[in-house]
This record gives C-alpha cells, structure tokens and sequence, in this order.
C-alpha cells in the first residue's frame, strides 16, 4: 500500500534487511495486561478488547474536535476519549479487536461523596490479531507458546509496533524471504570473538531480538547487536588511524626557546592542563606523520590560546628542504560570530610578530596588520586574499566553511584546527585535509570541543583521534555561582539580578522555544519562548534596561548585529535561545537565566553556563525549574556539585541515558548502541578487539566479511 511505503520510508525501511533490523525500543508482557474490571483512576494500564461505539464529536464547552469510543472485555466496559485526534474514529472499525495503552482518567461527579466515571484519556491504540487468553499465554504466538513479551517498536504515522511485528513475523515464516536471510547470511562477528564473548550468532540474535522467548533472551540479542555496532565503529575508526598514520606529513621543529617565549606574553598564566596540551601537539608535530587529535575543554579554559601557540610554531617554520618560505595554518569555525572571535584573539596573540593573519568568511575578508596601522586589521577583496594565501605570503588564515571551496588553495598547509568540530560533517573535515599544496604531505589536524563528552563515548565515536583533556581553568577565575531557582523564589532573583544590572553588569536569559507553542496542539510543548519572554520581562520586570532577542531563524547579520550590540552593551539583556551556545566573548556578560531547565541535557546546561565565565568578575547562573519531581531537581542539583564538564557528563550519562543525553541524530549512533556505550567494559572491549585486527590487517585483505559490512555502513554512520 502507498501509505504504508510512505510511512515505512519515514523509518528508513526499504528492505527486508532493515526491516530485520529495526530493533524494539523494548518489551511489552502479556503477564502485566489488566482487565477493565480492575483499572483505577490515575493508573497507567494496558488492556485488550472490543471496540465498538466509535464517533467524532466536539467537547461541549470547549468545541474541541475528539474521538469517542467504548472498549470491552469479559470484565466490563470503558471509555476511551482521544482529544484533538479525530481521525482515530475513521482508522478503526466497530468490532475490531485492539490493544489500548494509556493513563486512565476520572470525571468529576456531579454529585457529592460520589466517584466520577473513569476512561481512558488519549490512549495509544493498536488493531490486536487476537485477545490473549490468560496469563502467560502470548498475544502473537501459536496456541500452546510459552512467550509473554511482545516487541513494542519505532512507529511512524501510518505504521504502528503492531504492523511491524507481524511484518517481520511474516518474513520469519517465508521461504524465499526471512529464512533465505537467517540461513545464508554471513555473521559479520568472527566466530572466536562470538565464543569470547558468549554472544548469540546473527540468526539467534534476529530471532531473539524480534520474538524472545525471556528477558534473558533478549537482552543476549541487544547485548550482540549494540557490541555488533560498537565494534565496527571502532573497527572502522582505528583503520583510519592506521592509514591516517601511514601517510606523510610535516615534520616541525620549532625553537623551544621563541614557543616559551611566546607562552609567556600571554595576559594569564597558562594551567598546566594547556602546557601539557602544547608539549602533546608539539611532540606530534615531529614525528614525521600527520597528527591526529582531539582537544576537550570547558568553555573558558584556554583552548584558543593552545591553538595560538601551535599555530605559532608552523607558522614561523619553513617547508622541508627550504630556508626561505614559511608553513601554514589554516582554523576553521562553525559560524561568522565565532570565527571573527578567533581572529580577534589571534591578533592580540601575534600583534607583536609580522605575521599576517587573514579572515575569510561568506560576508567578507579582512587581514592583519593592516599597511596604514599596524596594530589593526583592514577589509582586503577576496581575490586578493586567495591570492596571498595561494602564493603562501598569509600563513595563517581563520574563517568559516568557505575555508573548504574549490577557490581556496594553500601552498603549504600544514596545520589544520577545527574548532566545535562536531558541527562540521566528515566530508568537510577531510576536504581541508587535503588543501596541502604538497601531494606527498598530510597537514597535522587538531579538532577542538566544549561539550563535554563521557569517555566511553569518546572512545568510541573519536577512536581515530589522540585525546587531550583541559581540565583546570585559568588562575583567578571566580567559579560561577550556580543556584536552582523554584516558582517560588523567582521575584527574589529579579532583585538580585537588578542590583548586577545597576554596577553595569550584563544578562542573558535563556528559553527553549522561538514562538509561543499553538494551544490547540495537544502535544505542543509548553515552555517559555524567547518573543514572550523578551515582552514580559520589559513590561513587568526590566522596564529600565534595553533587551534584545536572539534566536535561529534570524539571519547571519541580525544576528551578528544584535550581538555586537550586546558586545557593545547597547544591549543589557539578551533573551535567547540555546544558540549562544557558541557566541561571541562579552566579558561583562557575568549573568545568565536559564528557563524551563529540566529540558536541557546537563551537558548544554553547563556549555550555557560557560557564557558567563569570560572575566574575573563573579559570575552568576540562575536555573529556573517550574519541575517538582525529586528526580529532575537532583539531576539539575549536580550543576552545583560537580567540578567541571566532564565529571557532569557521566553523571547526565548514567542519570538519563546516552540516547537521551545525545542523540541518533547528532552521531548516527542507534539508540540501542548509545545505550550500551555506558558500558566501559563493552566498548573496550570492542575496542581491543578492533585494535587488534587492525594492527595485523591494516586494510581488511585477510578478513573480507569484515570489510565488506564496514563498506555497506559508511554510509549509515555520520559522527556529525
């Protein structure tokens, strides 16, 4: 059917193999149904019955558009009302058998000391092929099966879990489909690291996975399959180390003395965490092959001047063979803001040394020093600059994703930083990397992150890189003074705020939505929005002081211009959403207000916090919860405890999951895998056995099956 293909391509399923491997989000137990003679009010419930009755009306007052129905068992009868969702009516039929799974609510009792009737309110609801009798006994199995759980998957609109099932069931049972696929697939897995680890082959797995017989059995079948993904990912990333180390590169000797020398104009002390970073990229630089290596560090600990001072070291050595000419470097940002930031920075780093430094971004070219006034940058046209950086006479050039178009040749590009390199795709990462000049020679890249990673999802997404962790902040920093704001205690933290504001200090408050949510959506999200905010807090709250709004449906330029405004301080208050996130340096910014805080991961929270720590000042970070549930406010009580980013992400790891915490869509991990990466001991294991294939088979010669499953998932997994 059309609309069954439709909503099967919204999955991404195309073939009876991802069909196969659509996995179960988990696990439903026909042990735990209730009958309807037993519900109560406030209690979440599964039930199998009859529907009958079905209609579509409106509520009486509210004019609200519904579904109504009446769900029977040999127990009793209910209700069912699907606010918002009349369509319902029309997918179902009268008499059809279905399983109904939702929160049952009560109505209001028109008369005193009475109960109002129970129903249930927005259930999800499924055609069922048959009601299970009794306990035990399974919803999909044959008559006499001993099974209890049933799979409940991924939906889309269109396809529902139960659709799946009997979908895969029917490839299962096939001759010329799902037993030709179980009987002649090759086991991706080599069988000794099967054995090693006591995990199930691909077919128990497939079969396990989809209809388990246990608990026990299913969670062998995701254990296989999460070690399945994690080993190829590792697999795959320690042969790009392997031929990523085989090639040639630079070698870099710079003057200890002239590096020390120039550590040492720095306006601050550098920590011991930057020197060991600098000693690390440094020693890479001799070895003779490209560095690979990635640089971690919370917002404000100095990776920008790491950089510097590496960059320092190509920039004022020569090509191979040459005594004349220099190196070059070339630092690529996610957006404009951040690029021209860097520039800044890089001129206050090198102002003294006569290095030219270029900026090359979509909304124009700058270099530095200018001919007029050595101490600043001028505008240059982009031909020019192209030109300059073609002919090697800039070694350093910072810009944006323009960094990566064909115009853009070096003529010894030997360093390569990328700065928040998870905003950038491999594609575009690897394509700087070969903007060398020179055929024979790989430039040495450093990747840079604020967001803070739990080390088993650092080892496994970057397995390819060399890490290094920046993991004190520069002496006289404050620590930001963090409290959790509740309703109650809101107007009190105005006043706070307002005596900040009156010393000349700035704030940025932070909201999770643009707009207002609709309020006839029934699933909209209700939560603050930048727009509303921005009104509320100038007429109720902040009459005196200026406000400004920043959020991602405005242009590059309203965004720039409204961030120099704050920069400026022609701008007190910035109300934003998270895309601050990555901002300009506004040192007297030394508040920040984060709203409806139980929806951010505390990751973000913390990266959020991180726009408030760029001076000496004290600082301040409100989180405003309107949440009551102990659970979320001793989740957001770590912001006050933990010493730094990373302590915070295992904490955000183990507290709401890795799928949550991170995300399919960011790393083009399953959810299944991201689940298992809480698991060191799995991800290192997978890790050593990768290692090991790779150190005696570089390039998968010896083991085909390997090679070929890592070409069919190039494709799958992105890292982005």
């Amino acid at each position: 059917m059309p609309a069954h293909k439709k909503a099967l391509d919204k999955l991404g399923l195309k073939t009876v193999r991802d069909l196969l491997y659509h996995f179960p989000v988990r696990y439903g137990d026909t042990k735990e149904i209730k009958y309807i003679g037993t519900l109560v009010a406030g209690e979440e419930a599964t039930v199998f019955g009859t529907v009958t009755g079905l209609k579509t009306s409106k509520g009486f007052h509210s004019r609200i558009p519904m579904s109504e129905a009446t769900l029977s068992d040999e127990t009793g009868k209910i209700k069912i009302v699907w606010f918002h969702q009349p369509y319902i009516a029309k997918m179902l039929h009268d008499g059809a058998t279905v399983r109904v799974q939702g929160k049952i609510s009560q109505r209001r009792s028109r008369t005193e000391n009475a109960s109002g009737e129970i129903y249930f309110s927005n259930p999800k609801v499924e055609v069922a092929r048959s009601i299970p009798v009794g306990v035990g006994k399974s919803l999909f199995g044959e008559s006499g099966d001993e099974h209890s759980l049933y799979p409940v998957y991924p939906e889309s609109a269109g396809v529902t879990s139960n659709w799946i099932y009997h979908a895969v069931e029917r490839i299962f049972r096939s001759e010329d489909g799902g037993k030709n696929i179980l009987e002649n697939s090759d086991d991706p897995i080599p069988p000794e690291i099967l054995e090693k680890y006591n995990l199930p082959c691909l077919k128990t797995a497939l079969i396990w996975i989809h209809t388990p017989k246990n608990t026990r059995d299913a969670e062998a079948a995701r254990k296989r399959f999460a070690f399945e993904e994690i080993f190829f990912i590792q697999l795959q990333k320690q042969r790009d180390k392997k031929l990523w180390q085989s090639e040639k590169s630079f070698e870099i000797v710079p003057s200890e003395k002239s590096v020390g020398d120039f550590v040492a104009r720095f306006p601050f002390t550098p920590t011991d965490a930057q020197k060991k970073a600098i000693d690390a990229i440094l020693a890479d630089f001799k070895k003779g092959h490209p560095m690979s290596r990635l640089l971690e560090g919370d917002v404000g600990s100095g990776k920008t001047a790491v950089a510097a001072t590496c960059a320092f070291a190509v920039a004022t050595s020569r090509p191979n063979g040459q005594d004349f000419g220099n190196l070059q470097v070339a630092y690529m940002a996610p957006t404009e803001i951040l690029a021209k930031q860097h520039y800044e920075n890089f001129i206050g780093y090198f102002k003294h040394l006569p290095i030219k430094i270029g900026l090359l971004t979509g909304s124009g070219c700058q270099i530095f020093p200018s001919k007029s006034d050595r101490t600043k940058p001028t505008k240059i046209s982009r031909p020019q600059l192209l030109k300059w950086v073609a002919e090697g006479v800039v070694p350093i050039l910072i810009g944006t994703h323009t960094l990566i178009y064909k115009s853009v040749a070096f003529k010894h590009l030997a360093f390569v930083v990328i700065d928040e390199q998870h905003r950038f795709g491999t594609a575009q990462r690897q394509k700087l990397t070969t903007k060398s000049g020179e055929a024979t020679l790989m430039p040495h890249l450093l990747t840079m992150t604020a967001t803070p990673i739990p080390r088993t999802l650092a080892l496994t997404i970057y397995g390819d890189l060399d890490l290094t962790l920046l993991d004190q902040m520069p002496a006289g920093r404050k620590p930001i003074i963090t409290k959790i704001i509740l309703p109650q205690d809101r107007q009190k933290t105005y006043d706070e705020i307002s005596r900040e504001l009156e010393n000349g200090r700035q704030l940025y408050v932070i909201c999770p939505r643009i707009d207002e949510p609709d309020p006839t959506k029934e699933l909209a999200v209700i939560a603050k929005s930048v727009k509303m905010e921005a009104e509320r807090l100038k007429k109720d709250v902040f009459q005196k002081w200026n406000i400004g709004i920043l959020h991602s449906k405005m242009t590059p330029d309203e965004k720039e211009k409204t961030m120099r405004n704050f920069a400026d301080k022609k701008i007190d208050i910035l109300v934003a959403t998270s895309v601050v996130e990555v901002g300009v340096n506004v040192p007297n910014a030394t508040m920040i207000v984060i709203e409806g805080a139980e929806r951010f991961g505390l990751s973000q929270l913390h990266q959020l916090r991180g726009r408030v720590i760029r001076s000496n000042h004290q600082a301040y970070c409100f989180v405003f919860t309107e949440s009551h549930g102990e659970k979320t406010r001793e989740r957001l009580k770590a912001l006050t405890t933990a010493k730094n980013g990373f302590e915070l992400s295992e904490f955000d790891l183990a507290q709401r999951g890795a799928g949550e915490l991170y995300g399919r869509k960011q790393w083009g991990i399953s959810d299944l895998a991201m689940e298992a990466i809480k698991n060191i001991k799995m991800v290192e294991a997978a890790r050593l056995e990768a290692t090991q294939i790779v150190e005696t088979d570089p390039t998968l010669a010896k083991h085909p099956t390997l090679l070929q499953h890592i070409s069919n998932q190039t494709n799958a997994i992105h890292f982005e």
